[in-house]
């Protein structure tokens, strides 16, 4: 296990954020209960078991996990809570299929080979090669979330975003009542491939449709938060259409 007590970090009543090795997750707390959104990369389970202990809960508190996406970075803990504890998982509808790996919408080695010239890149892939980047993680057991808007009856009442374009059915999660927003790889703050620091994109290797990406930022600057929560990177304070201004502008 990597992750420790620093790693753990309240930043509003009820929502936790978890820096893992190389990617973040987070814990939504009503009383005893959890939301985990996202779940890290397959080798960081255990890490992921650790981060619930260390808010005072235990992993059974765990009523589901909210998928932002598919990706074996934010998938890696789902079948194995699932298997261990029968934690059901949800995501967009799109993005079930994906989940279920029906189809996948995921950078290829051979992809990332093709970019290893720019620096951090190759770094970061063996790196994510040791935390489980290429293990099958389908999870067949993810459902999809009520479609039609509106806070999902799950601890901490998230409220669904559509931001597609990293995935067909990427989804960003709001807390109205916190002014917190978790953004998934839709709007990141960092990342091991770039020396970047603050509001970004990922590198448009990395999403299966780069304009949708971006044009997709435009629906966490309709938000009324102040609190970016990103998969990738430190949490962020400030309105968030000023950190999508920031991004856009990068």
């Amino acid at each position: 296990m990597t992750v420790r007590t620093d790693d753990v970090v309240q930043v509003a009543d009820g929502v936790y954020a978890v820096r893992g090795a190389l990617v973040n997750w987070y814990l939504l707390e009503d009383g005893r209960d959890l939301t985990l959104v996202d779940a890290g990369y397959p080798g960081d389970a255990d890490d992921v078991a650790a981060s619930v202990a260390l808010t005072g809960h235990r992993v059974e508190d765990v009523r589901a996990v909210l998928v932002t996406h598919a990706h074996a970075d934010h998938l890696g803990a789902v079948a194995r809570l699932h298997a261990a504890h029968g934690t059901p998982a949800y995501a967009d509808p799109v993005e079930v299929r994906h989940a279920r790996r029906e189809h996948l919408e995921q950078v290829t080695v051979p992809e990332v080979l093709a970019h290893s010239w720019r620096p951090r890149v190759a770094a970061w892939a063996l790196r994510a090669l040791r935390r489980g980047g290429t293990r099958d993680v389908r999870a067949a057991h993810v459902l999809p979330f009520p479609a039609g808007g509106g806070a999902l009856d799950l601890p901490g009442g998230p409220v669904p975003v559509p931001t597609p374009g990293h995935t067909s059915g990427h989804t960003a999660f709001s807390l109205p009542w916190a002014g917190v927003v978790l953004t998934g790889d839709a709007l990141v703050t960092g990342h091991p491939t770039s020396a970047r620091r603050g509001p970004q994109l990922l590198p448009g290797f990395f999403s299966a449709d780069p304009e949708q990406a971006v044009a997709a930022l435009d629906g966490l600057a309709r938000l009324d938060a102040d609190v970016v929560l990103p998969g990738h990177g430190p949490v962020h304070r400030g309105p968030v259409r000023d950190a999508v201004l920031r991004a856009r502008d990068r």
